[in-house]
Parts: C-alpha cells; sequence; structure tokens
C-alpha cells in the first residue's frame, strides 16, 4: 500500500542542489581561535553580560543572562579568556554585543553541566527549566526561545507536537544529516516535548525526497506508541511551520494566531536533538549542525561546529572559495540573509553558510507586471503578491494591510515564478515593516 504524501495549496519546486553535500557526515569542528558570541540570539529580550573582560570562562558556562521570558540564556562555546565585549557584525545585519572569547583549545567542561534524570523521572516543569537554562531556541532560523513553545497559557490545549524535519530550503543538508545519524536522540527530544506539553500525538514531518532519513527515524519511533512519520510531499515552503500544520493535520491557523491557539506546537529536529542533548548531559546549546555548501566552495561539507565560529573558518575547512565568490548567504537561497562579512560568527540560528558563484547572481532589471498570476498561483498563503507590491512601491501601505500583507511569510515563492522579476519579496517585506511601525505608534 502506498503512503499518504501530506502537502499545501500553492508551493514552487525549485531545484534542490542538495546533491552537493547530502551524502557528506557530519564532521566536527573546532574553533581555531576566536569565538564571537552574540547576546542576541533569539527573539525576545537580549542577554545581559555575566562576565567581564580577562575573566577566564568554561564550555558551558553560561555568560548572558535572558532577560524577559521571551528570552534564553547565551553560554560559552569554548574555554578560555573573554577578550572583549563590544558590539560586533551579525548575521542579521546588525551590529550586536557580543561576547569575544579567546579559546585555550583545552575546552574544559563547567563544573555544573551535569547529566538530568531519565525523561520519565522529570516532571513538566523540570523539562520546561532545563530548555530555558539550556537557551535553546528555533534551530531551523525562527530562533524563538523553546521555553516559551513548552509554556503555552492556560487556556490554550496541545495534542499534537510536530518536529520539522522538511528542511525544503535548497543546498541545506544539516537536518538531513541529522536525521540520519542522530535519529534515536530526536526522537528522545520529541518525546520530552510532548511530556511538557501534555500532547498525545507526535509526529515527524519529512519530505519524500529524503528516504533515507525516513527509514532511520521511522526505526526510531517504532517502540513508543502515538508518535510516527508523516512523509511530506518535496515541495517549497513545506517547511513553513503554517504550511507543515496544515498538511498533516488539517488545521489551520487564523489570521493573527499562532500555533498553540489549535493546540499544535511545531519545533525543528534540531532542536529536538539540543533538547534531547540537554537533558541526558545537561549540555546547554553550544554548538550546531552547518551545511557549507554551494557551487562557490571547493568541498561542501555537513560540519558540527561551536556557536561563535566565524563563518570565515568553515569556508577555509570546506577548502576555501572555488573562484570569485558573488555572494554568501547566511542559510538557503530563498530566505537566506546576504552577507557582507564572511567574518560574521555562526549563531544559534545559522543552518547553514551558502556561496554562490559570481555568474548565478547576475540581476536582471524588473520589468512591468504582466499581471500573469503566477504569483498568485505560487503563494502558499492565497495572498496576491502583485497588488501587495503595487501598493507598497507607491507607498500606500494602508492598502497593504487590506491586502493582508503580515500574512505574508517571505518564502519568495512569488519572486522565484515572476517572468518579470519584480521585487515581490522585497517590497512586501518593506510594507509589513511600515504596518508594524504604523501600529507601534
Amino acid at each position: 500500500m502506498k503512503t499518504r504524501e501530506y502537502t499545501f495549496f500553492g508551493g514552487i519546486h525549485p531545484r534542490s542542489y542538495k546533491e552537493l553535500s547530502n551524502k557528506y557526515p557530519i564532521e566536527e569542528h573546532l574553533p581555531k581561535s576566536q569565538v564571537i558570541i552574540p547576546l542576541q540570539q533569539h527573539i525576545g529580550a537580549p542577554c545581559t553580560p555575566l562576565v567581564k573582560v580577562n575573566d577566564y570562562v568554561k564550555v558551558g558556562q553560561k555568560i548572558g543572562e535572558a532577560n524577559g521570558f521571551v528570552s534564553a540564556p547565551v553560554h560559552s562555546s569554548v574555554s578560555g579568556k573573554v577578550v572583549a565585549i563590544e558590539d560586533r557584525p551579525s548575521s542579521s545585519g546588525k551590529l550586536v554585543k557580543s561576547i569575544v572569547i579567546e579559546s585555550d583549545g583545552e575546552f574544559n567542561y563547567d563544573d555544573n553541566i551535569k547529566p538530568n534524570e531519565d525523561i520519565d523521572n522529570l516532571k513538566p516543569e523540570e523539562i520546561r527549566q532545563i530548555v530555558r537554562d539550556a537557551g535553546i531556541v528555533g534551530m531551523g532560523g525562527a530562533m524563538f526561545p523553546t521555553a516559551v513553545k513548552l509554556n503555552p497559557p492556560p487556556d490554550k490545549k496541545i495534542d499534537i507536537v510536530i518536529l520539522n524535519g522538511a528542511e525544503c530550503e535548497p543546498y541545506l543538508t544539516a537536518d538531513h544529516r541529522l536525521m540520519l545519524e542522530k535519529p534515536v536522540d530526536i526522537v528522545h527530544g520529541l518525546l520530552a516535548i510532548m511530556k511538557a506539553l501534555g500532547a498525545s500525538k507526535g509526529y515527524v514531518g519529512i519530505e519524500d525526497n529524503k528516504q533515507d532519513a525516513i527509514k532511520e527515524i521511522r526505526k526510531a519511533c517504532k517502540e513508543y506508541a502515538g508518535v510516527e512519520v508523516a512523509v511530506l510531499k518535496t515541495k517549497y515552503p513545506q517547511g513553513s511551520e503554517k504550511h507543515i500544520i496544515k498538511a498533516i493535520t488539517g488545521r489551520e491557523i487564523p489570521s493573527g494566531k499562532l500555533p498553540a491557539d489549535i493546540g499544535v506546537v511545531v519545533d525543528n529536529v534540531g532542536t529536538a536533538f539540543a533538547i534531547a542533548e540537554a537533558i541526558k548531559f545537561g549540555k546547554p546549546l553550544i554548538e550546531r549542525v552547518v551545511t557549507v555548501t554551494g557551487e562557490g566552495i571547493m568541498t561542501p561539507k555537513n560540519l558540527r561546529v561551536k556557536i561563535g565560529t566565524p563563518f570565515r573558518e568553515l569556508i577555509e575547512c570546506c577548502g576555501g572559495f572555488k573562484g570569485i565568490p558573488g555572494k554568501v548567504i547566511s542559510g538557503g537561497p530563498m530566505m537566506g540573509i546576504a552577507q557582507y562579512s564572511i567574518d560574521v560568527p555562526v549563531i544559534k540560528g545559522t543552518s547553514g553558510i551558502l556561496v554562490l558563484p559570481e555568474d548565478r547572481i547576475a540581476l536582471k532589471d524588473p520589468k512591468p507586471c504582466i499581471k500573469c498570476a503566477r504569483c498568485v498561483d505560487a503563494c502558499p498563503m492565497n495572498l496576491l503578491p502583485l497588488f501587495i507590491s503595487a501598493y507598497s512601491l507607491k507607498n500606500d501601505f494602508n492598502k497593504c494591510e487590506e491586502y493582508h500583507a503580515l500574512d505574508c511569510i517571505e518564502c519568495g515563492s512569488c519572486s522565484y515564478v515572476c517572468p518579470s522579476k519584480r521585487p515581490l519579496v522585497e517590497s512586501i517585506r518593506l510594507a509589513k515593516r511600515e504596518i508594524l511601525r504604523k501600529r507601534k505608534k
């Protein structure tokens, strides 16, 4: 009997380019000298530094205290001396106050890093506290503090947890490799999330172009009731939170609402793995898997790296640039952020470093919209991108709001299919920013 494949309306099918790196097992990379650890690697309030220049710190030591409910602490990923606390460029494109640590190469762990009880012996509130103390955030790129997701309002009953293993962005393969190499830990993390929320059903959503990962995760799920793999049709943006929920559960998040409002919580498979490590070893979020890939890289790889490692080091670890780089992107080509420096550090949400050669980024001048409606067909949110963009370019943001610009997830599907190469995503993003600015007034 054919396995059911879950999907959603709209979306696109860009070439994946995953063959560049998906066969390479995860390699560990240790930073050569300095790490740069931003005090804000999450949505919400930035951290307050707990150390000062010349302090000696150890691996896993908390060096930034979370301020506020929506926040997450940061920890040292190396042992060594704090040499600076100052504003540094971040992959977000902003200057962020950061703690710069000169590694001593010893990687001595903090004495407070100790294993916790097994999940069966932990209470839901204890799991939530472990996750918060470990500074775990959404590792698919959103970087929303996971402890907040695990602590919904009392009137929001969560009955379903979904682990997002779609990894629908072209080029990226970090989650794929993690599912192949650490399936038991990923399912362990899923069970912890379910217990923290009191959920009875858990899914791991994986696209059907990752049959080997589907096999491994199914094997890891086998002994647990209420946990299963949901095979997703390969389509972008299948990994969008709203669309993976719609595809698997049939539930739709109303405009302006959150997954918790319909009884669902979604976390990335990397987040589940980090939770498992926090419970089993007491290990805070100090490292992650990053795909370094693209036609502009000599040897694409999947690397397990310490938070704070500069992009430059990882590019060098992969043999350096192949030819002249045209663009370096943090993340994937659809929703990633182009970088103006390769000295920015890996942060908790860095899923990939993509290098495209010069001949891949030739820009074409936009032409007038021909009203072909391809953007409408592709939009997974059922929006009218051509009209939102047109009103945005005329600075008519009230009209943009009427066309539900805030519901745009900025997936880039509209820009990808536009034959006139209109700046659809950029102009809609501007409209969203202006609408939110007006609301704050």
